[in-house]
């Protein structure tokens, strides 16, 4: 039984690692795969434990960006000189971008939820995913990290926000309107990846409890944690990809994708 649980969640784990940094729904993903192989798992908790792995992944690829700005973030706050002002800004840029996606998805959780098990609704979804994508493909703005304004984190925050339908990529989405909004490809990611960060801190935060009361948890721990490293290796490799992916302004791979994948899903499961 162990041996079957620890294959079940290293699957779940390994799709999560692969589609949760680039643009085509990591939630999604998993319910596809669910649905295609069959695959039972008795509770929702492995999400939070999968998700987490990908936590870990993003901040140690960002690692020296992140130290970066949460120092310079306090001595602004210390000493007001304008060197550290930029990285402060950027602090408030991201909270900013949270604030829509963390207050619609609390009013919104339950009916959210309910939306995720319609295997329907995720195939158009990446049908939606595909078309946004296909429309900035070439896009490409000038604003720098310097260059961000509270109106430009918002409009990001918004098209974040419309991620917590199922089936719509959350990193999609927020490149999507980073570059709508006029932002250079390149800032783009690294502000949808950072957005990343304080979403699924809050989610872990408000998951604990649940999964606390998991019965029979000391069960799950090597499936969990199995699951968990892998989430977060393959997230690490699959962010970098697609961060050169983006630099090479090959969006109509996951373009293509998305349209294939979104209309078998709706036409035949």
């Amino acid at each position: 039984m162990v041996v079957k649980e620890i294959i079940r969640y290293s699957i779940l784990g390994f799709i999560q690692g692969i589609t949760e940094p680039i643009p085509i729904s990591s939630s999604g993903h998993i319910l596809i795969f669910k649905e295609l192989f069959n695959i039972n798992v008795a509770d929702l908790n492995f999400e939070i434990i999968v998700n987490f792995g990908s936590l870990i992944a993003i901040i140690f690829l960002y690692r020296k960006m992140l130290g970066a700005l949460i120092k310079d973030f306090f001595l602004f706050i210390k000493t007001k000189k304008e060197e550290y002002k930029t990285n402060f800004k950027y602090c408030l840029l991201v909270v900013i971008g949270t604030i829509p996606a963390g207050l619609l998805g609390f009013i919104f959780k339950s009916k959210i939820e309910m939306l995720s098990s319609n295997i329907k609704i995720i195939g158009i979804a990446l049908l939606v995913t595909a078309l946004a994508l296909f429309v900035v493909r070439k896009v490409d703005g000038i604003k720098k990290q310097k260059d961000l304004s509270y109106f430009d984190a918002l409009k990001v925050g918004l098209f974040q926000a419309v991620a917590l339908l199922p089936g719509i990529s959350r990193s999609g989405s927020t490149i999507v309107g980073g570059l709508l909004s006029d932002i250079e490809k390149n800032t783009a990611v690294n502000f949808s990846f950072i957005l990343y960060i304080p979403i699924s801190l809050a989610t872990m935060v408000l998951g604990v409890k649940d999964l606390i009361k998991t019965p029979n948890l000391s069960s799950y721990l090597l499936p969990y944690g199995i699951a968990m490293l892998i989430s977060a290796v393959v997230t690490y490799f699959s962010a970098r990809i697609f961060i050169n992916i983006v630099k090479k302004n090959k969006l109509i791979y996951f373009v293509i994708y998305c349209l294939i994948v979104g209309t078998l899903v709706f036409l035949f499961l």
